[in-house]
């Protein structure tokens, strides 16, 4: 039906919303609590501690709406990880178009919202919550670095929510959540750990804020791709064999052998 797409379209919308206004409003929160420490660099706890609340506001967000709307839209969010259903065929190309829509403009909404919440000062220090490269990581380093943090969540993302034996309705959303939050610990500092065009483009398009743009839409666009087609020519064209128990029929490889296809 014509609303079919619309509906799924909307808790796209709804979870990219909730992913820039989580993720960027961290961001604009403890620029604004820690702003004198951070101008004097007089603080390591306090870098510590934003680092900390900034990783885990994108990955509770995307935890919490993954299970709550996964089961409707499949709880993409990200256009690179709708990228990568679509060239596996796993998602219709005009609903992929609707997702993106979607995404794209969820994101801008909340930066649109972020804006209105927090001062010319904050909004220009942090640059709305817009990804940037951290000093000394040149445009190369962030884009490679963009392609290993997309490849790892879109890695986890067709582990557990497109393979039939994986784990959607137990812990997806608790795996794809972890693993924003592990990127954005190690990622964040060096290119603020975006793994997301719509999440950077929201951000951006409201600061007017664009340098080094392309690092956070190549980079996520190659790395989604990779992890999706190796996960889908590796284990889900010829599905290794499960794992278990004798009683289960399955007999377990021993250490250092591979499942059979």
């Amino acid at each position: 039906m014509f609303y079919e797409p619309v509906r799924r379209g909307f808790a796209e919308f709804v979870g990219a919303f909730k992913l820039t206004f989580a993720g960027a409003g961290a961001v604009l929160t403890f620029t604004k609590l820690f702003a004198a420490a951070f101008a004097q660099d007089a603080s390591d706890t306090a870098s510590g501690l934003a680092l900390a609340g900034i990783a885990l506001a994108p990955g509770l967000a995307i935890a919490v709406m993954v299970s709550a709307v996964g089961h409707i839209s499949g709880g993409h969010f990200n256009p690179a990880i709708t990228l990568g259903f679509f060239i596996t065929r796993r998602i219709a190309a005009s609903l992929a178009i609707v997702y993106w829509f979607a995404q794209f403009a969820g994101a801008a909404c909340a930066a649109l919202l972020l804006r209105w919440f927090f001062t010319e000062q904050i909004r220009n220090l942090a640059n709305l919550g817009a990804p940037s490269l951290g000093k000394g990581v040149s445009h190369w380093q962030g884009f490679v670095i963009e392609i290993i943090l997309t490849f790892f969540l879109v890695w986890v993302v067709f582990a557990t929510a497109a393979d039939p034996g994986g784990t959607f309705k137990s812990i997806a959303g608790l795996a794809i959540g972890l693993t924003i939050t592990m990127d954005v610990l190690m990622g964040g500092p060096l290119t603020g750990a975006a793994m997301n065009p719509s999440r950077a483009f929201g951000p951006q398009l409201v600061q007017n804020h664009w340098t080094d743009g392309w690092v956070w839409y190549a980079g996520p666009v190659v790395g989604g791709c990779l992890a999706a087609l190796a996960y889908e020519w590796l284990y889900l064209r010829m599905r290794p064999l499960p794992v278990g128990p004798p009683e289960s029929g399955v007999i377990e490889p021993r250490p250092g052998e591979t499942a059979v296809t």
